[in-house]
């Protein structure tokens, strides 16, 4: 589904990504995990298009999109979460699903500004969606309430269910239990297994090797800008280089 090859980002005289090679499949959960600083949010950046790769390419559904633009992406079937959490805090769960589906609504703006029945079809067909999405993250029942008022976990999955509006066939997600107590972790964990289960392929960038074991099948670890190993958790867990990678960065903290 997403293919990265010989990819490599230089800023200025610094190599930060060098020849990284790896395939998300369709389907499942594949984990890209690394010590801090090891390159993976810059990885994030290339797929969505806010960063250009200074070498390789970046293929999704076998087409090239190196160099195709950051709302076209999207369009084209990839749905991004941040580490740090973006919802729209003074309007409504319901209001920050619908805004994800605008790219998918078709109407013109002159059906908009005589409130035609077209528009309003279209738009009652969203908020039925927004709320079907809600309802997978079990938050239908805040529907109506402001983002602002939910807890940091429900933030969390509030920003999902508008990721999940933009109709992806991939879900990137950055660090999503950062900041999160071990309650919060386990009831996500639920969400995006669930969310897998839905048909969603997802590929996550996280530091909790423990929340990542138990729900990653096939796990890539990045290194000082390289890929070092690559397979199931298990293989993972016990490759002797991510050991050292990991106790390095917990030598120099």
């Amino acid at each position: 589904m997403l293919q990265l090859k010989n990819i490599s980002k230089n800023f200025g005289g610094l190599q930060v990504l060098q020849d990284v090679n790896f395939n998300v499949p369709q389907g499942g959960i594949f984990g890209l995990i690394g010590p801090n600083g090891a390159g993976k949010t810059t990885v994030f950046n290339l797929i969505t298009g806010l960063l250009r790769a200074s070498g390789g390419a970046i293929e999704f559904d076998g087409q090239d999109i190196g160099k195709v633009a950051a709302h076209k992406i999207t369009e084209r079937g990839i749905a991004r979460t941040f580490q740090n959490i973006r919802v729209f805090k003074e309007m409504t769960l319901l209001e920050n699903v619908v805004v994800g589906m605008h790219d998918h609504m078709d109407y013109g703006f002159g059906s908009v500004l005589l409130n035609l029945g077209g528009y309003r079809r279209i738009e009652a067909q969203a908020r039925e969606r927004a709320l079907e999405l809600l309802s997978w993250l079990r938050l239908d029942h805040k529907a109506q309430m402001l983002a602002d008022s939910l807890s940091y976990g429900e933030q969390r999955k509030l920003e999902f269910a508008r990721a999940l509006a933009t109709k992806p066939k991939l879900l990137l997600l950055d660090e999503p239990v950062a900041g999160m107590n071990p309650a919060e972790k386990t009831e996500l964990m639920e969400e995006i297994l669930n969310i897998k289960q839905r048909g969603f392929s997802i590929f996550m960038i996280e530091h909790d090797m423990r929340f990542v074991m138990g729900l990653c099948d096939r796990i890539a670890v990045l290194n000082f800008g390289r890929i070092i190993a690559e397979g199931s958790p298990d293989e993972i867990k016990n490759n002797q280089e991510v050991i050292e990678a990991y106790l390095g960065k917990e030598d120099s903290e």
